[in-house]
């Protein structure tokens, strides 16, 4: 049996919460699984370097979703993906099961993301969404898998991708 994994990347204020969790919501036998939950387990004054963290952050995605999937769950996931996704695909293959990655890039334009952002009051986190929206979209490998949300309601994403009218990685 086939199972899916969809992997929902994006700037901060375009979405991803609000699509995975109504996309895992939506799926018959799904999990979600969070990189920002798994981020914030670092508490305490010591902190890992930011490199030493992501490394750490993206080896438990990749743990847990093996596990998910080898035992028969279907894995939503949502985190920022920047240079993962070769490395990530490849633990996958790893299960030795057949599984289908769909790959979404959340988008908005800027000033669609810097409304939401303001209205959920996190305006601090303006600068960093517009730099990650920016290196993205202008990645070479992203461009087949940018997804405009800028104007459109949640329920039709998440219809659209539930149902594959969206693109998927191969």
């Amino acid at each position: 049996m086939t199972r899916n994994v969809y992997i929902i990347s994006g700037p901060c204020g375009v979405g991803k919460s609000t699509i995975t969790k109504g996309l895992a919501g939506k799926l018959e036998k799904t999990v979600l699984v969070e990189g920002d939950l798994i981020s914030a387990m670092f508490v305490g004054e010591e902190q890992p370097s930011w490199e030493d963290k992501l490394a750490m952050v993206w080896q438990n995605l990749s743990s847990m979703t093996k596990n998910f999937l080898l035992n028969g769950y279907d894995v939503v996931l949502d985190y920022v993906v920047e240079d993962e996704l070769d490395w990530f695909c490849r633990e996958l293959q790893m299960t030795g099961l057949d599984i289908t990655l769909h790959y979404y890039v959340l988008r908005a334009e800027p000033e669609v993301l810097v409304e939401r952002i303001t209205k959920r009051g996190d305006i601090e986190m303006i600068p960093r969404s517009l730099e990650l929206l920016h290196q993205l979209e202008n990645k070479k490998e992203n461009a087949p898998h940018l997804y405009d949300t800028s104007n459109k309601e949640p329920n039709t994403i998440i219809e659209e991708i539930a149902s594959n009218k969206a693109h998927y990685y191969s």
